[in-house]
């Protein structure tokens, strides 16, 4: 086999490859996309939504911003949604590695 052929032969392994899992990634993109997806999702006003996150030694801390009306429905009774939400989150941030936590700000 020549130098073209194992050039665009498909079963020839390129060893000299960089693994791009690990290149220029904002951490956790994930958690914070997902926690704006479900609030938006939850609130009636959308354009209130607003994820801040400030990463830390411990991990990620996403503060979550809605309006006044729609407090309620994002902590839910007894606080059901706000846990399940923050449960969604850490294991989204789980899958990049990263601990993620949620804070719900008035």
């Amino acid at each position: 086999m020549s130098d073209v052929d194992a050039a665009t032969d498909p079963n020839q392994v390129d060893d000299g490859d960089i693994d791009d899992d690990e290149g220029n990634r904002v951490v956790g993109a994930m958690p914070r996309a997902v926690l704006e997806y479900l609030a938006k999702s939850i609130v009636d006003d959308e354009e209130s939504v607003v994820v801040e996150a400030e990463e830390s030694r411990n991990g990620l801390m996403l503060r979550l911003h809605v309006a006044p009306a729609d407090m309620g429905r994002v902590i839910g009774r007894r606080g059901r949604v706000a846990q399940a939400i923050r449960t969604v989150v850490r294991a989204a941030g789980a899958r990049e590695g990263v601990d993620a936590e949620v804070d719900i700000v008035d």
